[in-house]
């Protein structure tokens, strides 16, 4: 198997990050992997905040989880994260916010830039973990607020959060399911 398809086999969920901070090196390599993600059309349209103020990552995670307690539409989703150890963005040191300017690919093609980020870090012994519960506090009463703070564009709206950083504790990754595949012809 070649190298990058043993780091996709081996890619998890990482749920338990070190306090360490990320190279500049590091963060430059993961944004231009997301920077080569393809596009509908090369529209690109995306807008990365790299997130490293552990201070205000921490916030979001307690107004989130605050948020979360509340809510009884998703009461299963708050006794899940508490089960985690009680936080949404489990100690990461680094968040990619990666927005979108609602176009109707842009999900789509979030997604791949998504992908490239995940993929590099795997590839640099770092561990990832996709984030949407970073909509929570994006969502809240301090929704203004955390915009304002990571001075989203005009225009741009909340496409995914990915969590960046060592692995403290790993596991393995999910087992495939080949049930999942169709093949026609």
């Amino acid at each position: 198997m070649n190298e990058t398809l043993q780091h996709i086999s081996r890619r998890y969920s990482c749920r338990d990050f070190k306090d360490t901070p990320l190279t500049d090196e590091q963060i430059e390599a993961l944004v231009g992997a997301a920077l080569a993600a393809p596009s509908a059309r090369n529209l690109q349209p995306w807008h990365i905040i790299v997130v490293t103020d552990k201070a205000l990552i921490e916030e979001m995670d307690a107004e989130g989880m605050d948020e979360l307690s509340t809510d009884k539409a998703r009461a299963d989703i708050y006794q899940n994260m508490l089960s985690r150890g009680g936080k949404l963005f489990y100690n990461a040191p680094c968040m990619f916010v990666i927005l979108y300017n609602g176009s109707n690919y842009g999900p789509f093609d979030c997604g791949i830039l998504g992908q490239n980020i995940v993929l590099a870090a795997q590839s640099l012994g770092l561990g990832t973990c996709y984030v949407g519960m970073a909509a929570v506090p994006l969502a809240g009463p301090r929704a203004d607020e955390f915009i304002e703070r990571l001075k989203f564009p005009e225009g741009y709206e909340f496409a995914m959060g990915i969590l960046v950083g060592t692995i403290n504790s790993g596991k393995p990754p999910h087992e495939p399911d080949p049930s999942k595949v169709s093949y026609i012809g």
